[in-house]
């Protein structure tokens, strides 16, 4: 099996300060993540770029289509020659770090034959029109817009050969494209792409039953370390980031909700407010909605109190010596405690609706030759991205611009078209925003985003933004401050779920239940983010099973987090199985390759479902890897898992060693994932390593807890992220295969917490069965 991977120490992230200083001398670098940190002399600081390779052309910054005195021509709305040579390729959706912005270019890239060392990015106009639905979530990236834009490639390409054969008067089959140049084979000629660029968009497209698409395995760039196209603009400084975004009289805004979520302003202290150095208004507003729900293309915003000023400092104070009399009487009273307990309670009695069966898991479970039952949980969880939510809006009359860093910016134009009345605030929208945008009503810019792990899929944050600069007559730019960030979150929900697992009398698993309690804001529906989970290494492997979702009724809004449910379910899946494999007295691989029998999809004509064969191979080879089965060091041991989401099948191992105090040390991580032919490999192994080191903050000690409603975490001190003594070694790896590709955002982050908790079981006997594992005593050093 053809392979190709990678062994960076320090979660494997290479330092882009070298990248840039040796841009473009194809050289392999390997500055460690830990050691860019320590050149750089910056303690405490996250850099969370991708490695650096063979392929570091400049491609620019991405946010100007022209450049001093170049010209440009269209060719298509995805590809753009300027006369110096310079191909623009339009990027379509949001890139919030996981490298949409170069791995979507590289494929139309690669079939328009363009030398990517000649390629510059911009980030597409957000219009659903040209560019469909544009969003980063799900893992989607890649696996929805491969096909599409390989076709875009192919287009651009046809039409720069159609424009070389009209000029050469000669056949379009015998010419090729090659490094940006159309090639004709019979005489040896070159022409350059922007020598043929302006014909070229003057011709028809070819129709899509006329697109001759190439070999994907001979692309350049496919499965290549390629520099992400932002790297140089990050590390100089330049304003990239949604929060750097400045426009001519714009003022700066925070806007103060009740810290009980849902509260409403009844009266403040505005004339104080007003009188304070560097501030210009400040004003009750009234939103839309009281408690927050989940709905990224609504009109919905909370009510609120807004403080303009002339920098977010002024604004920052004020809000300090802002005095709010809060109306709570309609809002949340959540408490984490009862919660728990009604989330307890709730698993374990087995009941709720059934989402899924198969045979009579009650007849099994009471014939079984041996009964095994686990419960575990999981604590509400916020993103805690870095960048914390913000948004440049300006309203002039009935148009509205806006620069955002949203994950659904085709969702927020809707929410923003519903909360200026140019579309009715239910049903389809669609047609309405299509009207706004052709007639230039509205507009959207697509900013990058500091993270975003599902958190920036809402848009609360972009309606408050043009609800405040409409109000203040003047551009805002709306910032929150890193406690409202973490206060008014749309929340990883809380997880609790009891298995209960029949062993046949020669060890095999038999039967399977699965009650799985939700967080439900209207008590019949799971909330945004819930629900059961699809277990599809269960469901594909056992006789019989049962999956039950029971709701628990809370106010608290919850959203997508990184793997949504599986980022949790998973945890409490594999260390269960891991259980289970003890329990009959099996090797916990052994077990797991046994329950995959001989190799199939689990549903037929969906490549994107479970493979059993692709599940054995990764499992496989993460314990070869690792040295599954030998003798390892003192105090340490091995713990397994593996995870099936988002079209991924990815296994990991953790090498792990705990202390007396139960301070667990993770020393290393393998990592073996098939998604199908990777695009980026560089982007990949990133989005791999940086899947490990989130999982490894989540799983240590971040939790936001309630009382009364209110969260009860309100910065970092108390909701800690990953430190750099904590990141282990990362052994990553990808297996070749000709399956259609799928995203790698997510299906590495659900395995690592089961593989540490199987690996401190081992050592010590002692079974944890919560997240974050600091309530059950343990710590991550």
């Amino acid at each position: 099996m053809a392979l190709f991977g990678t062994s960076i120490d320090a979660a494997g992230l290479m330092g882009s300060a070298a990248m840039v200083a040796n841009e473009g001398e194809g050289g392999s670098l390997a500055v460690t993540r830990r050691r860019f940190v320590m050149l750089s002399g910056v303690t405490g600081l996250a850099v969370g770029l991708a490695a650096c390779g063979m392929m570091g052309g400049d491609t620019g910054d991405g946010f100007v289509e022209n450049e001093g005195e170049f010209t440009t021509s269209k060719v298509t709305d995805y590809v753009h020659i300027q006369s110096n040579g310079k191909v623009v390729i339009s990027a379509p959706n949001p890139d919030v770090g996981q490298g949409a912005r170069t791995a979507l270019p590289m494929i139309v890239a690669s079939e328009l034959g363009a030398n990517w060392d000649e390629v510059k990015v911009k980030s597409a106009a957000v219009d659903p029109a040209i560019f469909g639905s544009q969003f980063a979530g799900g893992s989607l990236s890649v696996s929805m817009r491969y096909e599409e834009l390989r076709k875009m490639g192919a287009m651009a390409r046809q039409m720069l050969v159609s424009a070389a054969a009209e000029r050469m008067d000669a056949p379009a089959n015998e010419f090729t494209v090659e490094n940006s140049q159309v090639v004709h084979g019979p005489s040896g000629e070159r022409i350059a792409f922007a020598d043929l660029a302006d014909a070229a968009g003057k011709l028809d497209p070819p129709a899509e039953d006329a697109l001759e698409l190439s070999e994907a395995s001979a692309s350049p760039l496919f499965g290549k370390r390629v520099t992400s196209v932002d790297n140089r603009a990050i590390v100089t400084g330049k304003p990239t980031f949604g929060i750097d975004t400045v426009i001519p009289d714009m003022a700066y805004a925070v806007y103060v909700k009740s810290p009980r979520i849902g509260g409403r302003p009844v009266s403040a202290n505005l004339d104080e407010i007003k009188a304070m150095p560097g501030i210009s208004d400040a004003f009750l507003l009234e939103g839309t909605r009281d408690l927050p729900s989940y709905d990224a293309g609504s009109n919905a915003f909370s009510s609120g109190v807004a403080i303009i000023a002339e920098n977010t400092w002024a604004a920052i104070k004020a809000r300090r010596a802002l005095n709010v009399e809060w109306d709570v009487s309609r809002a949340s009273r959540d408490d984490s405690d009862d919660l728990a307990a009604d989330g307890e309670r709730a698993a374990k009695a087995g009941k709720g609706l059934t989402t899924a069966s198969a045979g009579n898991v009650e007849l099994a479970l009471t014939n079984a030759d041996q009964r095994i039952e686990g419960y575990y949980s999981a604590q509400i969880c916020a993103h805690g991205q870095l960048e914390p939510e913000n948004c440049v809006a300006k309203v002039d009359g009935d148009k509205v611009e806006v620069w955002a860093p949203t994950q659904t910016p085709t969702a927020a134009l809707t929410g923003i078209a519903r909360l200026m009345g140019m579309a009715s605030a239910e049903g389809d929208a669609s047609e309405a925003v299509a009207a706004a945008l052709k007639a230039g009503k509205i507009k959207l810019h697509q900013v990058r985003g500091g993270g975003g792990f599902g958190r920036r899929l809402e848009n609360d944050y972009v309606r408050e933004a043009v609800a405040i600069a409409r109000k203040a007559g003047r551009p805002v730019k709306l910032v929150w401050t890193r406690e409202d960030d973490m206060a008014f979150d749309y929340f990883r929900p809380a997880m609790w779920v009891n298995f209960k697992a029949g062993l046949s009398e020669d060890g095999a698993l038999d039967a399977f239940e699965i009650t799985h309690a939700s967080m439900s804001q209207d008590g019949r529906e799971p909330s945004t983010g819930a629900g059961a989970p699809d277990a599809h290494f269960i469901t594909a492997n056992t006789a019989n099973y049962a999956i039950r979702n029971p709701m628990v009724r809370a106010s608290t809004p919850t959203g997508y987090q990184r793997a949504p449910i599986s980022n949790t379910y998973g945890f409490a899946e594999q260390s269960f199985l891991h259980e289970v494999a003890l329990a009959a007295g099996r090797d916990h691989l052994a077990f797991l390759l046994d329950m995959m029998g001989e190799p199939r999809w689990t549903e037929e004509d969906n490549p994107y479902a479970l493979h059993t064969g692709r599940a054995r191979n990764v499992i496989g080879r993460v314990a070869q890897n690792a040295g599954w089965g030998s003798d390892r060091e003192d105090g340490r041991a091995l713990g397994l898992s593996f995870f099936f989401s988002h079209a991924g099948h990815v296994a990991e191992i953790a090498e792990v060693s705990v202390d007396d105090r139960k301070a667990v040390k993770i020393d290393k991580v393998w990592a073996v994932a098939d998604i199908g032919p990777v695009i980026n490999l560089s982007g990949a192994e990133a989005q791999v390593q940086g899947s490990i080191i989130e999982a490894i903050g989540t799983m240590a000690a971040q939790k936001v807890t309630f009382k009364g409603g209110a969260a009860q975490q309100a910065n970092y001190d108390r909701f800690p992220l990953a430190r750099m003594p904590m990141a282990p070694e990362v052994d990553v790896e990808f297996l070749a295969s000709d399956f259609a590709p799928t995203g790698i955002g997510e299906p590495a982050l659900p395995p690592l917490a089961a593989a540490v908790c199987n690996a401190v079981f081992d050592l010590t006997g002692e079974r944890i069965r919560t997240l974050p594992i600091s309530d059950a005593g343990f710590s991550i050093v």
